[in-house]
């Protein structure tokens, strides 16, 4: 926990506003100063079901320890539950230095959920959906590792905005389920085969898959 100690002194140190993700098994600290709270009586709740059924559970407190290294780093802890109409529960929990109250912890948690959507459809996907972007990836020499880089980035917008557009790609990548088996189908028909288009290279996967196009 140094290390991260000394991030959020920089953070901090910065001005910046954070809303971060935090498990408790790996963050037991918070946690532990967390239900002494409760167990006093310092932490508030919240609770609301939507139109839709779900339940929302909100618990906060303010100004916990950011771990026992750094006892002078003050974090604000919130955690959210989600009950569906199921019963099942999915338990979320953020550090954050905004300010927590009723009127505002359903915003923070909104913003806790935003980061982890982008860390999950764009980080995740670039390292194991077939973009093969690496965390060894260095500037390189002469900066040819920031260029391959910027080239999958570029090619993570273009497919994005491919799926967000176009209602072929939309059908075949529903179809295959993952984007790496899509790029390793399209890799291996583009060795064998040639089109004259993306929309007939697109047709064509779906007819090997038994794709049912509309």
């Amino acid at each position: 926990m140094p290390q991260a100690s000394t991030q959020f002194r920089k953070i901090t140190g910065y001005g910046w506003k954070y809303v971060l993700n935090v498990k408790p098994d790996s963050h037991k600290s918070l946690e532990k100063q967390f239900e002494g709270r409760r167990r006093s009586g310092q932490v508030k709740e919240m609770r609301r079901t939507d139109s839709k059924g779900l339940e929302h559970y909100f618990r906060w407190t303010t100004e916990l320890c950011l771990c026992e290294s750094a006892v002078d780093v003050k974090v604000n802890y919130l955690i959210y539950e989600q009950r569906d109409k199921e019963g099942k529960v999915t338990r979320w929990s953020w550090i954050t230095n905004l300010p927590l109250r009723a009127s505002t912890v359903e915003r923070v948690m909104r913003a806790g959920s935003g980061r982890w959507k982008i860390e999950n459809e764009t980080f995740n996907t670039l390292k194991n959906q077939g973009y093969h972007f690496e965390r060894n990836y260095g500037h390189g020499v002469q900066n040819l590792a920031t260029v391959l880089a910027v080239l999958m980035m570029l090619a993570l917008s273009v497919d994005q905005m491919m799926q967000r557009c176009w209602q072929l790609f939309r059908q075949v990548r529903a179809g295959l389920r993952t984007k790496a088996k899509l790029w390793e189908s399209l890799r291996s028909l583009f060795k064998v085969l040639l089109f004259r288009s993306m929309s007939a290279l697109y047709r064509r996967m779906a007819y090997l898959y038994g794709i049912e196009l509309k």
